[in-house]
């Protein structure tokens, strides 16, 4: 097995909605804003070379959409899906899996390109692997998650016959060194792959831990629609997390790739941060 970290460029959100109800005074520190408000957060992605597999874990935001749609979140960053593959000698027509945590949509807009006027999954040798509790959830959300499901994210890859679905049940495996685990504050059944590599452990965070600066367990984005839950999900993972020194990657951290929390009497905080190619 290969693990290699995948770099899609940076995006912004609002500081305030990624930290909830944790003042500005508190988060800067760690996840400094710009004159807007806004933050700078990464789209990084996993890539398992495993076996005859080669799976990637979520694809990014994509560029399909419309010049307004992405004024709202400032892409910016040379690094591209298309690039950072073919750093690690690869393209996409090599990708046999495509692991979508959850479908929102920096985390499925790579999913679908658009080609000749046509919506169309970017990997057209992969399987698109999602659970149908989630998919259900995103193909007719709640008004407070719609704006981050959009349908041209998610439709094409029905349409085009190369959707899966993976049962729903904690720590069901879906290879032989990745086990998938289950969260439900930050949205329905998002799904968090566990890697066994070399007998350590490297959990995939997705939206649980959007970076290092959100280890305090309430430390949870305004976009959770279940934010108790969250925290709850948080408190366990965090301490199976100590309990065992898994590493943890970080989709969203625009400068840490992976970190490790330690327990110490003021709670859950961060251990050590470092890139995934020093934990290999």
């Amino acid at each position: 097995m290969k693990l290699y970290s995948i770099d899609t460029g940076f995006f912004k959100l609002d500081g305030g909605a990624m930290f909830g109800v944790v003042p500005k005074s508190i988060w800067k520190h760690t996840n400094p804003a710009d004159e807007r408000n806004m933050c700078t957060w990464a789209t990084r992605l996993l890539l398992i070379e495993e076996g005859e597999r080669l799976i990637l874990v979520d694809t990014g935001i994509g560029d399909k959409q419309s010049e307004k749609f992405f004024s709202h979140y400032y892409r910016h960053g040379d690094a591209t899906l298309d690039g950072s593959l073919a750093a690690h000698g690869f393209n996409r027509n090599d990708i046999t899996d495509v692991f979508l945590t959850h479908l929102h949509f920096d985390h499925v807009g790579g999913a679908v390109v658009r080609e000749q006027g046509r919506l169309v999954p970017a990997f057209k040798n992969a399987t698109y692997w999602s659970n149908k509790q989630h998919w259900d959830w995103a193909l007719f959300p709640n008004h407070r998650e719609k704006p981050s499901f959009l349908q041209e994210n998610i439709i094409p890859i029905y349409e085009s016959g190369q959707l899966r679905f993976i049962d729903v049940e904690d720590g069901v495996k879906f290879s032989d060194n990745i086990s998938v685990r289950f969260a439900y504050g930050h949205t329905d059944a998002m799904m968090l792959p566990q890697i066994s590599y070399h007998g350590k452990t490297l959990l995939y965070m997705a939206d649980l831990l959007p970076s290092a600066g959100h280890i305090p367990l309430p430390y949870v984005m305004s976009y959770d629609v279940r934010p108790l839950i969250t925290m709850e999900e948080r408190k366990s993972f965090w301490q199976e997390a100590v309990d065992h020194d898994y590493a943890l990657f970080l989709e969203h951290d625009p400068i840490n790739e992976c970190c490790t929390i330690q327990l110490t009497d003021k709670g859950y905080r961060l251990k050590d941060v470092f890139p995934l190619r020093e934990w290999l």
